[in-house]
C-alpha cells in the first residue's frame, strides 16, 4: 500500500510543480504523420526537468549508455532515449469519413504493404529498428502478420475504383483487429495522378503469445496459453487448464479457436468443461463491419449443462443445486440500405437496417416450469449514422484510437412459441454520441424491452436500462496530461422470472476490483463511476507511467417486492493505482490498483490490491446486427 501511495503523491507533486510554470514558448518545428493532411506546430520538449535539475542527470545517463563497457551496454538495454515522434507531434482529432475525399473513384494502381513486427519498431518512425538484445529476442518468438491477412481487411483492390471512405474505414478495421496494435493507410501523394493512386499501408503487430501460470499448492495449478495471431494468419486460440481442484471433478478446461475467412466471415469453436458447468458451441458470423456493408448474418449452435441455485440457503448450510440442460440454435440475417443524399458532393452516412432472427431453445432437463422449450422470431428495423474520429490518450495509452459518434434508433418486434403460453416481445433503443477535442465525449443511451402475454395482457421479463458516458478533453500541464471520466448505468428489472440470473455489481458491471463475500445479486442496479487518469512523462525500461484515481458507487435492489434500487444502502469503492504501457512494444496496458471497499468485500479489512489488463471503459458502436431482447446481466 505504501508504495502505491508514494507513487501517487510523486505524480501529483510533479503535476502541481508543472502548474507553476508559465510562458513556455512554442516551437515551430513540424512533424506530420502519414495519414495527416494538415500541418501543426509540434510541442516543445518541456523544461519541467530543468526545474528539478534532471536534464543533467538524463544527459549523463544517455552518455553512459553509449559506452562500450558491459555496464554501458546493460544501461542501453534498460533505458531508451530515442525521441518519441508521436508524442512530439501529438494527434489532433480527425474526422475519418471525409479525410480522403479528393481521391474518391480513382483507380488503385498499387498497394504497398509494410508489416512491422512486434518489438523495436515505431509506426510513426519507420526508420527505427530493434537495437537491443531484449527487442531482438522478443521478435525471434513472434511470427509477423502476413500480407495476405492485411489484404483480407482492406475495402479496396488493385485495378478497382476507390470507393468513398474505403481508405479511412480500412485503417479503422486494421486497428480494431486483435493482432495489430496500430495501422496507417494513406495515399502516396508523390505518385498519385488525376485518375489513379498508389496506396501505402503500414501496420505494427501485437506480441500475440501470452500465458499464465498460477501454482495453488502441491499438485494444484492453473496453466493458460493464448495466441491472438497464430502463424501470422489472424487465427486465435485460448486454452486454460486447471488441475488439483478441491471438487468432485479435480480439473477444468476452457478453450476456443477462431478463424478469419475472406469477406470478413469468422468461424469459432468453443468448449468448457468444469464441475457443474459444461458447454460447447460453434459459430459462423459476418457483422456490419463497415458503414457500407450490405449484408450480415450468423449461425450459432450451442449446448449447455450446469447446476443452478434457485433458492439461497440459510447461513451455514450447503446450497441445493438443480441440474439444467438445454441446447440452442440461432440464425439471423440483416440488410443495410443506403439513404438518398441531398448533398451532391457526398454520400449520406445514414443507413436503414432490416434484420430477422430465429432462436430455438430445447430443454432436456428442466428444474422448474419456468424453464421451457421455446422458439422465438424477432425482427428489427433501425436507423444508424456512424462517424469516426481518431485521437490519443482516451482508453488506451498513447496509441491511436477510433472514437465512434452518431445516432442509433431501433425498434424490435417478436413472437415466442413455448410450452406454456405464446408471448409477444416489444423493444426499442435510442443512442447518440458527440465528440469534440475541446469539449470531450458524451454518449447517451436508453433501452426498453419486455415480453407480453396476449392472453392476460401481463408484461413479463421486462428491462429498462440507461447509460451515460462522458470524458473531458485532454488537459495539459507541461509534460503531464489527464482526463476525467464519468460513467452512469442503470438496469431496472420488471416482473422477472425465477429462472433469470439476478444482476451483479462486481467488476465491470459495478465496482471495479470488488468481490463480494457472498453471492450478492439483485433485480435492479444503479451504478456511478468516476476516474481521473494522469499521463506522465516518466519512463523506465521503455514503459510509460500513468496514475489512476477512482471512486465508484452502486445501488442494488435485493427485495422482490421493490423495483427501484435507490432505497438500499449503496456499496462503494475508492482507490488509486498506476498504469503501465511500453510505447515501443505491443504489450497491452496493465495496471496495479489499490482499492478500499467499506462493505461487502471478501476480506474483513475492506482493502484489496489487484492487477488488471482489461480497460474498465469502452466505446459503444452505432452499428447493430442480430435482433435481440434487452440483455439482463
Amino acid at each position: 500500500m505504501k508504495y502505491v501511495v508514494f507513487v501517487w503523491a510523486f505524480l501529483w507533486l510533479g503535476a502541481l510543480s508543472a502548474l507553476a510554470q508559465t510562458g513556455v514558448p512554442r516551437d515551430t518545428t513540424r512533424i506530420i504523420e502519414p495519414t495527416d493532411t494538415t500541418s501543426r506546430p509540434a510541442v516543445r520538449t518541456d523544461s519541467l526537468r530543468r526545474r528539478f535539475d534532471q536534464e543533467r542527470l538524463l544527459n549523463g545517463l544517455k552518455a553512459y549508455t553509449k559506452r562500450k563497457t558491459i555496464a554501458g551496454k546493460a544501461a542501453a538495454v534498460l533505458f531508451n532515449f530515442t525521441p518519441r515522434r508521436e508524442d512530439q507531434a501529438g494527434l489532433d482529432a480527425a474526422l475519418l469519413d471525409r479525410q480522403y475525399d479528393r481521391h474518391n473513384y480513382k483507380i488503385v494502381r498499387r498497394i504497398n504493404i509494410q508489416t512491422l513486427t512486434a518489438f523495436g519498431y515505431s509506426i510513426s518512425d519507420t526508420t527505427r529498428v530493434p537495437r537491443n538484445f531484449l527487442e531482438k529476442t522478443g521478435n525471434a518468438f513472434h511470427m509477423k502478420t502476413s500480407r495476405a491477412r492485411v489484404r483480407q481487411l482492406l475495402l479496396f483492390k488493385v485495378g478497382k475504383e476507390l470507393e468513398p471512405q474505403a481508405l479511412s474505414e480500412s485503417e479503422r478495421l486494421l486497428r480494431q483487429t486483435d493482432e495489430l496494435v496500430d495501422a496507417r493507410v494513406f495515399v502516396n501523394e508523390r505518385t498519385s495522378t488525376a485518375d489513379s493512386v498508389d496506396v501505402e499501408i503500414i501496420t505494427k503487430d501485437v506480441f500475440s503469445l501470452s500465458g499464465s501460470l498460477e501454482v495453488r499448492g502441491v499438485g494444484a495449478a492453473s496453466i493458460g496459453l493464448r495466441d491472438q495471431n497464430f502463424l501470422g494468419q489472424g487465427h486465435q486460440f485460448r486454452n486454460e487448464y486447471e488441475f488439483g481442484r478441491n471438487q468432485p471433478q479435480s480439473w477444468r478446461y476452457i478453450g476456443s479457436y477462431r478463424i478469419p475467412f475472406r469477406n470478413f466471415i469468422y468461424g469459432e469453436a468453443r468448449y468448457r468443461n468444469e464441475y457443474k458447468n459444461h458447454s460447447s458451441g460453434i459459430t459462423v458470423s459476418r457483422d456490419f463491419y463497415s458503414i457500407n456493408t450490405k449484408y450480415a448474418g450468423a449461425l450459432s449452435l450451442n449446448t449447455y449443462r450446469y447446476r443452478l441455485v434457485l433458492v439461497p440457503p440459510p447461513n451455514g448450510q450447503e446450497p441445493n443445486y438443480s441440474p439444467v440442460s438445454y441446447s440452442t440454435q440461432d440464425l439471423w440475417v440483416g440488410r443495410s440500405l443506403p439513404l438518398r443524399s441531398y448533398d451532391l458532393g457526398y454520400e449520406n452516412p445514414g443507413r436503414m437496417i432490416l434484420s430477422a432472427r430465429l432462436l430455438r431453445t430445447d430443454y432436456t432437463v428442466s428444474p422448474t416450469k419456468d424453464f421451457f422449450d421455446a422458439s422465438a422470431f424477432l425482427g428489427t428495423v433501425g436507423y444508424s449514422v456512424r462517424r469516426y474520429y481518431k485521437d490519443k490518450y482516451l482508453f488506451g495509452f498513447g496509441r491511436t484510437e477510433d472514437i465512434p459518434t452518431g445516432t442509433l434508433l431501433s425498434a424490435t418486434l417478436g413472437y415466442e412459441l413455448n410450452d406454456q403460453d405464446h408471448r409477444n416481445y416489444y423493444g426499442a433503443r435510442i443512442s447518440t454520441a458527440n465528440y469534440s477535442p475541446r469539449k470531450g465525449y458524451l454518449y447517451l443511451s436508453g433501452e426498453f424491452g419486455s415480453y407480453m402475454r396476449p392472453s392476460t395482457g401481463a408484461w413479463q421479463q421486462g428491462l429498462v436500462s440507461t447509460e451515460v458516458l462522458y470524458f473531458t478533453r485532454l488537459y495539459h500541464t507541461g509534460n503531464y496530461q489527464w482526463r476525467h471520466f464519468f460513467w452512469n448505468r442503470s438496469a431496472i428489472g420488471i416482473n422477472r422470472l425465477s429462472s433469470d440470473l439476478p444482476l451483479s455489481i462486481e467488476g465491470e458491471r459495478g465496482l471495479r476490483g470488488f468481490k463480494s463475500a457472498s453471492d450478492l445479486r439483485g433485480t435492479s442496479r444503479l451504478v456511478f463511476n468516476y476516474e481521473t487518469t494522469v499521463y506522465t512523462p516518466l519512463s523506465f525500461l521503455g514503459f510509460r507511467l500513468a496514475g489512476v484515481i477512482f471512486a465508484d458507487a452502486a445501488w442494488l435492489n435485493t427485495r422482490s417486492k421493490r423495483t427501484l434500487p435507490i432505497y438500499e444502502k449503496p456499496y462503494t469503492g475508492f482507490g488509486l493505482g498506476v498504469r503501465f504501457r511500453n510505447e515501443y512494444t505491443p504489450i497491452r496496458a496493465f495496471q496495479i490498483l489499490f482499492g478500499y471497499y467499506p462493505r461487502g468485500l471478501t476480506t474483513n479489512s475492506g482493502y484489496r490490491i489487484y492487477e488488471s489488463s482489461r480497460p474498465y471503459y469502452d466505446f459503444s458502436d452505432f452499428s447493430f446486427g442480430q435482433p435481440s431482447v434487452a440483455r439482463y446481466e
